[in-house]
């Protein structure tokens, strides 16, 4: 009989009406309607298909049918799951992320990715349904499309890819937005999960921009013929217009692809700096104290060989990358887009299996979507998950900046880490520290390094400490008790 304690988990996508997806702590599993599933079949065996997953493109999939009662208890969470239908497993991603949580250049990379199906499956008479970046994960600084579903057999005289307009709204419009009025994607994406809207953007334009590429041709003339529209026939608008000659619907398939494609480059996120472009080395240390620090940080990674590494406040990613070289899976997270995106950059190029994520641990991602069960939390994501946290630099932010309490701060530490902790007391003295406090240093007046001591005793055994910039700053090397 099987544990049912163990698969009694929500849907956590269910919109799709040909199936749903169901997580476990370990497993994940997707149901498949048994109207759904022959195609499905059909594209998993295609030559395509095994050359996407080969290429880790594509999620690896396979019939889950070794639990007899593993489809009464998914309908028990799911009503829409019928008797005839089948359970497919997929091979886990073990830290999901949301676009609202990417950079903009993991967005731009997973609209690359997404161009790419549509293209590819094109030769197996394949075509894609959707197109959005919730169809998407990443495993390390890779994208990997994760919605078998997505696949349907095209019709060969048709010449409409019907996703066009939402491959506009969920990946070029919040690029546009982003490149050109530096909105954040989780402006974007944690109000509407379905991107933006041309009229929205058309607001944001002055009128030279509504009348130049790329506003002009997304933003302004479907603003313009929408106005239109409003009182138009809408059923002429949404008939199917098939081609009599597959060739000919094939083609203008192909074409629209390749004009999204150059519109995506046009978006491309470009390579700008901001406040804490410099911060972590130019800012705080002189090469002596930050090779000092660098040692020491590598010198404790490899005492412990972690396997699962959660850096906060990563910066541009140097000690991401240091432990990633050691062979540790990393996530790595800061507020600032500008540096999560150059960590990504860093991390692609590198081939380090490294996730950078947009993230305020002090703020960090809610749960999202439907009854807040769809996108769990980052915390509810990241708790217990690593073996290692580093919080460099980051301590004087939280207790300052947040107004955050040091046992909270400690306590947080120890939820997030099954085994060590490494973090960098920042004393009141410290420049930066002082600069933070504005003035208002008597608030902070009790924070010295024994208070920081005696507060990580509570929950770490203190195995190591050095000082890496004379008694203003000092490395703890912690194990969790």
């Amino acid at each position: 009989m099987a544990n049912t304690h163990s698969y009694r988990r929500p849907a956590f996508s269910f919109r799709d009406p040909a199936g749903a997806v169901f997580r476990t702590k370990t497993r994940v599993f997707r149901y498949i309607s048994s109207s759904a599933f022959s195609t499905l079949k059909e594209f998993l065996s295609s030559p395509i298909a095994q050359e996407l997953i080969a290429s880790r493109k594509l999620v690896s999939t396979w019939t889950a049918n070794e639990d007899p009662d593993l489809l009464d208890l998914l309908r028990s969470c799911h009503p829409l799951c019928e008797p005839e239908g089948q359970i497919v497993e997929h091979e886990r991603i073990w830290f999901p992320s949301y676009p609202y949580e990417w950079p903009p250049e993991m967005l731009f990379s997973a609209g690359k990715l997404t161009l790419d199906l549509a293209e590819i499956s094109l030769k197996q008479g394949f075509g894609l349904k959707d197109a959005t970046p919730y169809n998407i994960l990443f495993r390390g600084p890779y994208p990997i499309f994760v919605d078998v579903l997505s696949f349907e057999k095209r019709d060969p005289g048709h010449a409409a890819w019907l996703p066009y307009a939402q491959f506009l709204s969920t990946f070029i419009l919040p690029l546009l937005m982003n490149k050109y009025f530096r909105m954040r994607l989780d402006q974007i994406f944690l109000s509407d999960a379905g991107g933006l809207a041309p009229e929205t953007v058309y607001h944001f334009c002055t009128w030279p921009q509504r009348l130049r590429p790329p506003f002009l041709t997304t933003v302004s003339l479907p603003t313009w013929l929408g106005r239109r529209m409003k009182a138009g026939n809408h059923e002429q608008l949404y008939r199917s217009r098939g081609q009599q000659d597959p060739e000919k619907a094939r083609f203008i398939l192909e074409c629209q692809f390749r004009y999204l494609r150059r519109l995506l480059h046009t978006v491309r996120p470009p390579q700008t700096e901001s406040t804490w472009s410099s911060y972590t080395k130019h800012l705080s240390y002189t090469d002596e104290e930050f090779q000092e620090k660098n040692k020491w940080v590598a010198t404790w990674a490899c005492k412990i060989a972690p396997q699962k590494v959660l850096d906060l406040g990563c910066n541009t990613g140097h000690f991401s990358e240091l432990v990633a070289r050691g062979g540790a899976q990393v996530v790595a997270t800061d507020l600032d887009p500008v540096v999560v995106g150059e960590t990504w950059r860093r991390a692609a190029r590198a081939n380090l299996n490294i996730l950078p994520l947009v993230v305020n641990i002090a703020h960090p991602t809610p749960p999202v979507g439907w009854r807040n069960a769809e996108y769990s939390s980052f915390l509810e994501r990241a708790t217990g998950q690593f073996d290692l946290i580093l919080m460099l630099a980051l301590l004087h932010h939280l207790l300052v900046t947040e107004r955050v309490p040091l046992v909270e701060i400690v306590n947080m530490a120890a939820e997030l880490t099954t085994s060590y902790a490494v973090i960098e007391f920042v004393s009141k003295d410290d420049p930066l520290f002082r600069q933070l406090t504005r003035g208002r240093e008597a608030l902070h007046a009790a924070f010295t390094q024994q208070a920081f001591e005696a507060a990580c005793w509570q929950r770490f055994q203190i195995v190591d400490k050095r000082p890496v910039k004379g008694p203003l700053r000092s490395l703890y090397f912690l194990k969790k008790i």
